[in-house]
């Protein structure tokens, strides 16, 4: 991979495709070892990624707000409280453009408001509540959701659905781009969405796209779509079931997770994809859902199929899979080489199968 890498891009410093993504991998790795020379690699590619903001986006897998976030946690692991402290501060001032009523800022995942809160929310995970402030926090939730209600009333869709989401004047549903994705994070523990919210305009917008996915058990890529093709973490079930698992865990109701094992069965028939193996669009990112149902049900069958995988993967060049653009990124790396597979690869080892590979 550290070879592969000297032909990428040295302008991109995005979790996505770039050098935070690379940073995040050997985070990753640190955590799983303890082996303190990862963590420093971690930090060589946060100096880099510093170094080349350029302040066009705001999200953590796609623009500044994913460098700064883990920036801070790399110098707070390494002690540096004061590089830790200028990144939180340099990632708080981004807010302004993610509030403002004006703004044309998307709500989704990759490049809207959802993205930038998953990096405060991230920050706080990894250091400690307090490092972001609540009342940080709570403004970007609350922008993200009058934009939810707004575009809802203007397609009268508010009994419904009281919180819609669109991106280029579509309305998605997966991870990457549309509903499940912002739904995934507004019922985040560490949001601190009250009680009332979440069972009154979360919840049934919830059940507004459960009502949508096809007879198969998938989910279209947006609400207008009626083709059953797409089955890919950015659009269909490998994105969707971990908004049906995070309900699950906050509402209790079974439904959720009845309809989860139904997306993890779609994904266990059709989620092996010759697009390639990275995490966006590809069969380590279809992966993560089995990793996340064991978690939540330690049923060893969802880690058995999170591994078999995990083979497939490692039989790189058997399957006629295509080479992406960038095929050592976080999320759209390819094969043994790649920073996603890598990153997955680390996550299954740290689920319990610590013999695998």
């Amino acid at each position: 991979m550290e070879e592969g890498l000297k032909t990428a891009d040295p302008h991109d410093c995005s979790a996505y495709t770039g050098w935070t993504g690379i940073a995040l991998l050997y985070l990753q790795l640190y955590r799983v070892t303890c082996d303190q020379n990862y963590l420093l690699r971690s930090l060589d590619y946060v100096k880099r990624t510093l170094r080349n903001l350029n302040g066009r986006r705001v999200t953590f897998l796609c623009g500044d707000a994913g460098p700064l976030a883990v920036g801070a946690v790399v110098y707070h692991k390494l002690k540096s409280d004061g590089e830790s402290q200028e990144c939180i501060t340099k990632l708080l001032q981004l807010q302004r453009t993610i509030v403002c009523r004006d703004s044309d800022l998307p709500d989704e995942l990759l490049f809207g408001r959802a993205g930038y809160l998953y990096a405060l929310l991230y920050v706080n995970t990894e250091m400690g509540p307090g490092a972001v402030c609540e009342s940080a926090i709570k403004e970007v939730v609350d922008a993200i959701i009058e934009s939810g209600k707004t575009l809802s009333k203007e397609e009268r869709k508010a009994e419904r659905c009281p919180l819609l989401y669109q991106w280029h004047r579509k309305q998605y549903v997966g991870a990457a781009h549309g509903m499940a994705g912002i739904y995934y994070m507004l019922m985040q523990p560490a949001a601190k969405v009250d009680q009332e919210t979440l069972t009154e305009m979360v919840k049934p917008s919830i059940d507004y796209m459960r009502h949508k996915r096809f007879r198969s058990g998938n989910y279209p890529s947006s609400l207008s779509n009626e083709t059953d093709r797409l089955v890919h973490w950015c659009h269909g079930a490998p994105g969707v079931i971990h908004t049906l698992m995070q309900a699950y865990k906050v509402f209790k109701e079974e439904k959720y997770l009845r309809d989860a094992v139904e997306c993890s069965d779609v994904i266990w028939q059709r989620g092996l994809l010759r697009k390639g193996y990275g995490i966006c669009h590809g069969t380590a990112g279809n992966g993560y859902s089995f990793l996340s149902l064991y978690r939540l049900t330690q049923d060893k069958k969802y880690l058995y199929r999170a591994c078999k995988f995990a083979e497939w993967c490692l039989e790189y060049g058997a399957h006629g899979c295509r080479i992406p653009d960038r095929p050592y990124s976080l999320f759209e790396g390819e094969c043994e080489e790649g920073a996603g597979f890598q990153h997955w690869r680390a996550r299954v080892w740290s689920s319990g199968l610590s013999t695998w590979r």
